[in-house]
């Protein structure tokens, strides 16, 4: 008897999302509750799970189409053997699906599953297509051992241990490429669900806010030597890295108490101020930048931010993220120091009305006591909504960072 897998309930005021990619092909035998395919909505990426144990049947609906919450996107035929549900399927009802110019990308994908790697994210596809690596001899790291953006690109940078010659024909079935001429192609990848909704925000933030970014230095060297004299220790007890992002995030939430409006929004004619600091920290994932939450950071310790943080980047490298966990926040801080940004003026995430950017840490002179030496330092940005937030409390905001971070032991008597 064949039992239809629905799309399930996805989160308040998601009504719809992409189908990002099947886990599990028609004849393959599927457990309950067993991952069989992923969604892709506005935030995060979404499993469906399988409402029995049996076989998988037909597929409704392909990759990169739009389904809506409760449709029907596949069947599972319970207890039916590997070759007896194809034919039950064929009557079940398809769902109104919406087909964008995915399809059109279709051959390039069949071409990268003949590899023997049908169950690849479109993000994993493209990346094969543009390096030529075989999936077949890349272990993925992802969650059961899936294939990752990250996996292919690693595995381009390495030096090729099979014959040179054979290996660069893995592109050869790129037919989503348009010839332009000789040796030059184009490609055309529809923008995930994800993608999509990033460009609209950020394009959102810039028409409605009216944005503008102070920026700062900060003297690494007091944290830099905390951290190295107690990281074992910090590891040891907590059982959890001691980072950079632990100062930052509790020296962010003292400078919001003592400067209020970089931790409000506004709504319509009306300024909403916090008494609580839920902090958003952007980290990348496979499909893109992402922005969970931590809540009520002011009063978690160094330990608490720092397990958080950890928790949140493995689980977004993971596309495990649950929708709750991507809601509100008052206040964002992006790290783009990690891929080696040396300045940057990060954009708002709405409703908020400020980001902090961190960069990367360098050597540099500096002046101190009259003499030149060298420091590591660090420029910081803050972009915020000048609609709200006046030059004074920006620069008061940032001075009160700073120093939190030169001196941490700011941060234990709350100066």
């Amino acid at each position: 008897m064949a039992t239809e897998v629905l799309v399930p309930v996805l989160g308040e005021s998601i009504t719809e999302a992409t189908l990002g990619e099947w886990l599990k092909q028609p004849g393959d035998k599927v457990a309950v509750d067993e991952p069989i395919a992923s969604l892709e909505t506005d935030k995060v990426s979404v499993e469906v799970p399988s409402p029995v144990a049996g076989t998988m049947g037909q597929h409704a609906v392909q990759v990169g189409d739009t389904v809506a919450v409760g449709a029907m996107i596949a069947t599972v035929e319970a207890g039916a053997s590997v070759g007896g549900g194809a034919p039950a399927q064929a009557e079940a009802p398809q769902p109104a699906v919406t087909r964008g110019p995915a399809e059109a990308s279709a051959p390039a994908g069949e071409g990268v599953a003949a590899t023997g790697a049908a169950a690849l994210s479109p993000s994993v596809r493209r990346a094969v297509l543009e390096t030529g690596v075989d999936p077949g001899t890349v272990t993925g790291t992802g969650k059961d051992g899936r294939l990752t953006k990250d996996d292919v690109i690693a595995a381009s940078q390495k030096p090729a241990l099979q014959p040179a010659a054979p290996a660069p024909a893995a592109p050869a079935p790129q037919t989503a490429s348009v010839a332009a001429s000789a040796g030059r192609k184009e490609e055309r990848v529809r923008m995930t669900r994800l993608r999509q909704t990033i460009a609209r925000r950020l394009k959102e933030a810039q028409n409605t806010a009216a944005m503008l970014t102070t920026f700062n230095d900060v003297d690494m060297t007091a944290v830099i030597e905390a951290r190295t004299k107690y990281k074992d220790l910090f590891e040891k007890k907590h059982g959890v890295r001691l980072g950079f992002m632990g100062f930052f995030v509790k020296a962010a939430c003292m400078a919001l108490k003592d400067v209020p409006s970089v931790n409000a929004s506004i709504d319509g004619d009306d300024i909403v101020y916090h008494d609580y600091a839920d902090i958003s920290v952007a980290v990348s994932s496979p499909g893109g930048l992402v922005v969970p939450v931590i809540r009520d950071a002011d009063r978690l310790s160094v330990a608490g931010v720092e397990r958080a943080i950890g928790d949140y980047g493995k689980r977004a490298k993971d596309g495990t993220l649950k929708m709750d966990e991507m809601r509100g926040g008052t206040f964002t801080i992006s790290n783009g120091g990690v891929f080696g940004s040396l300045m940057s003026t990060p954009i708002i995430n709405p409703p908020q009305s400020a980001v902090l950017g961190l960069h990367r840490i360098e050597d540099r002179p500096v002046v101190r006591d009259g003499q030149v030496v060298v420091r590591p330092m660090m420029y910081l940005a803050l972009s915020y909504d000048h609609r709200l937030i006046d030059g004074r409390e920006a620069v008061t905001w940032l001075v009160a960072l700073k120093n939190a971070i030169e001196d941490p032991t700011r941060l234990l008597i709350d100066l």
